[in-house]
């Protein structure tokens, strides 16, 4: 028996994946437990809209992420930091002040959590993090540590 899933299932397939199985198993627990459907012709039809539907937009999510990219790659963006005499920075920049200063600079909401840090910045220069959009897609960001 052929069914499509609705939901995850373990050892089984993912979500909108037509998957073989034993008629029992199909019809005693998946079909009940509402976890897959049986592949009629309908069914077929409307998993290939669905996927159909899925595709374009991952496609387009992908045009933007190449934008912000480009984007970003335009130049090094600059922070500010409050130094001592010797350059040394109070404190070190995060991550969170490197998502602000890319929205205030570029104009993009960059989630902290997808930009990696490569060095510890705790003086002045230039320095590079890695910011990971998901998708196997990730650039290298270029900024400047100056004094305030």
């Amino acid at each position: 028996m052929q069914v499509i899933l609705i939901q995850d299932v373990d050892n089984l397939g993912g979500a909108n994946e037509l998957v073989a199985v034993k008629n029992g198993y199909g019809r005693n627990y998946l079909i009940p437990k509402k976890l897959a459907v049986e592949a009629s012709p309908s069914n077929l039809k409307q998993l290939e809209e669905k996927l159909k539907v899925k595709r374009k937009k991952e496609e387009k999510m992908m045009a933007e992420i190449n934008q912000v990219i480009a984007k970003l790659q335009e130049g090094p963006i600059s922070l500010g930091a409050k130094t001592g005499t010797s350059g040394k920075i109070f404190g070190s920049i995060t991550t969170l002040q490197i998502s602000r200063a890319i929205r205030e600079q570029r104009g993009y909401d960059i989630d902290r959590k997808k930009i990696h840090l490569n060095d510890e910045v705790k003086e002045l220069g230039q320095y590079k993090a890695t910011i990971d959009f998901g998708n196997g897609k990730n650039t290298e960001l270029v900024f400047d540590v100056v004094a305030e």
